[in-house]
């Protein structure tokens, strides 16, 4: 981590890699939940009291406290990545207190079970029109996504989230058709589906160098996956919340993946896209 921080003038875009080669990008790979949409947000009180509560039925002399500590670390250390992969760990995790675990799939539909008890009157509420999209998308992320557009950029929606719910939800916010038909999402057949693959096959599909491809994302994984393949990788740092300032936890763990640039909402694209086009 730099020790030296770097701004655009007279803006919040952190620069942390000074020497990406810009002016190239042709394609771009967003995240969904917590870069685009803000739908889900709160997902993590549902699914951590969720894995506490599996962990507690196995008999286990630790306390809530560090149980909750437990399930913290490996639900955001896998954010990003398939759902599946988060229950995966829940099951090794009661696995390893003498516990008998249900199947990851059941736990994963259990999880979104109680998930869209807390999100559906949102979803709801965007397609009836009693709730405005504007309030649902990362600030400035239609004028991001209409600047891209103009400068004939083709544009993916990559999510660790099932494939049906981004679909829905990426209509349910006005934002399906930036994307078209290449919008990714999970599968229950997990191993047929990675963010990774979505990056190696916008590459080779394209014969593209890495400068040519640009990811806007909140987790590990797709900053990591785009680094890898030589990207330009943008780490969407917001409090979801306030969304006004970025996240120290989300903002270091983004910098750790190898993001070149943080950002904690999408205010400031007209400078963001001048920079990343070389405009400026």
């Amino acid at each position: 981590m730099t020790d030296q921080l770097n701004f655009l003038p007279n803006t919040n875009i952190e620069i942390l890699t000074a020497d990406i080669e810009r002016g190239k990008i042709r394609h771009v790979v967003f995240d969904f939940d917590g870069t685009l949409s803000l739908i889900r947000e709160g997902w993590q009180k549902i699914m951590i009291p969720m894995g506490v509560e599996f962990l507690q039925e196995t008999g286990t002399d630790e306390s809530e406290e560090q149980l909750n500590e437990v399930v913290n670390e490996f639900v955001t250390r896998l954010t990003g990545k398939q759902t599946i992969y988060q229950m995966i760990e829940l099951a090794e995790e009661v696995k390893k207190r003498g516990g008998s675990p249900k199947e990851p799939l059941e736990y994963k539909h259990i999880y979104l079970n109680r998930l869209w008890e807390r999100i559906k009157h949102r979803v709801e509420g965007l397609k009836s029109g009693e709730l405005k999209p504007e309030e649902f998308i990362m600030p400035g992320g239609y004028e991001l996504l209409n600047a891209l557009k103009e400068h004939d950029c083709t544009m993916y929606l990559a999510s660790g989230t099932d494939h049906p719910y981004v679909v829905d939800e990426s209509s349910a916010i006005r934002v399906a058709d930036y994307f078209g038909d290449q919008i990714y999402g999970a599968l229950d057949d997990y191993k047929n589906f990675s963010k990774k693959m979505i990056i190696q096959k916008i590459l080779a599909d394209h014969d593209l160098s890495g400068s040519e491809l640009l990811t806007f994302g909140d987790g590990f994984v797709e900053i990591e996956d785009t680094k890898a393949v030589g990207g330009i990788a943008v780490g969407v740092a917001s409090d979801e919340v306030g969304l006004q300032n970025v996240d120290d936890w989300k903002r270091n763990r983004l910098i750790q993946a190898g993001a070149d640039l943080i950002i904690p909402h999408f205010r400031e694209w007209r400078p963001l896209i001048n920079y990343l086009f070389a405009e400026e």
